[in-house]
């Protein structure tokens, strides 16, 4: 329990949006007065995920990037993509080690204070109460990662979830190429759908391999095993390895609109904010840049929510869900088209969401087909 149950900002979630937030209050001398609360159910001593993203080098995570890589592959069924990343880097950060971090640098500072305890209800007037399981908390302002329970029940939106299992093996022997990430293999295929398996070469013979869907429906857990085991023994050829770790995972790709469910006093953050991005589940970079917007917010003295997004990119989100929850089976050719006729700097600019209407218009133009017609009306 923390020694106060009154502060200036609750934090609900000690994920990555979560302990992005409270890192970026404690660099700043503007909430250096303010009283933080950060509330959790788990102490996070685990690594239970792996996030990765692109970005020049160096940046403010570089002391905790588990693997950087240079180049990429892109493997279809009909061509090897082979992608220099330049000037990017494509970076992975264990989970684990961003949770040590955050942690460690939030205990330099007094007046942030950890809660160990599980949120079971919000009320909000003035004030905002947030109450747990042990006790009461107040807060001029709550940001909340929680998912919001009308997401689950809704028919009104577009929902495709990207699940994935991931195994890190070490082989016997030298196998991977250690300089060069697989971003998606479109070899190995469940049926029709758009499936992919993902390979993060650590050391020339340690690597994570993860069997990702982008699909409306999961799937059993033996399913995933079953594919990774045959890209292990069929496409890297390996024989001999031992399993170091597993993470298994869902991640929504949607057009449900959680920020609806922002107030003037309560602001929904990270997946329960609709912060990852719909198209491709990428969430790390997103919440870096959602979570500076908000500081500035703050201290403009604005609703933090306030131009947290930009309405084209989610038009553009929207267009691509819609193509693969009506053909879903184009996945392979969308991303083919999508690696093959753009430049590394247009492609991480779009995806980043910093690109200009000019380049757009050219990625949309590699994409034009008559499935992109279709769901370009319907979206309308």
């Amino acid at each position: 329990m923390a020694s106060r149950s009154t502060f200036d900002y609750i934090i609900i979630g000690n994920g990555l949006a979560g302990l992005q937030l409270a890192l970026k209050m404690a660099s700043d001398d503007f909430f250096s007065d303010k009283h933080i609360g950060l509330i959790d159910p788990s102490e996070k001593t685990t690594n239970d995920k792996t996030w990765s993203f692109w970005e020049p080098s160096p940046s403010q995570w570089d002391a905790i990037v588990y693997k950087s890589w240079d180049s990429a592959k892109i493997h279809t069924t009909e061509k090897t993509i082979n992608l220099n990343l330049a000037p990017f880097h494509y970076k992975s950060i264990r989970a684990i080690d961003f949770y040590k971090f955050a942690k460690a640098e939030l205990n330099k500072h007094a007046k942030i204070h950890f809660i160990i305890d599980n949120v079971v209800s919000i009320s909000e007037s003035s004030e905002v109460i947030v109450k747990t399981n042990k006790n009461s908390y107040k807060a001029s302002h709550v940001f909340d990662s929680r998912i919001p329970e009308e997401f689950y029940n809704s028919n009104k939106c577009i929902q495709i979830i990207q699940h994935f299992k991931g195994i890190v093996i070490k082989s016997e022997t030298d196998v991977f190429d250690a300089n060069t990430l697989t971003m998606m293999d479109y070899r190995l295929k469940d049926g029709q759908q758009t499936t992919f398996t993902y390979v993060l070469p650590f050391s020339k013979n340690e690597a994570l391999i993860e069997f990702t869907y982008f699909t409306e429906n999961s799937v059993d857990e033996d399913i995933y095993d079953s594919y990774i085991k045959t890209y292990i023994n069929e496409f890297l050829k390996i024989e001999r390895y031992e399993i170091l770790e597993s993470e298994i995972g869902e991640i929504p790709m949607t057009t449900f609109p959680f920020d609806n469910f922002n107030s003037k006093n309560i602001t929904k953050i990270g997946t329960g904010g609709g912060w990852v991005k719909p198209s491709t589940g990428y969430s790390f970079k997103h919440t870096e840049k959602k979570v500076a917007i908000i500081i500035e917010n703050l201290k403009a003295n604005k609703i933090p929510s306030y131009k947290l997004f930009k309405s084209r990119f989610r038009f553009y989100d929207k267009v691509f869900l819609k193509v693969l929850k009506d053909e879903n089976h184009k996945g392979e050719w969308i991303f083919q088209q999508f690696y093959n006729k753009n430049t590394i700097e247009t492609m991480f600019r779009f995806l980043d969401e910093e690109s200009s209407v000019l380049e757009e218009f050219r990625i949309m133009k590699s994409l034009f087909s008559w499935s992109f017609i279709k769901a370009f009306f319907k979206t309308l």
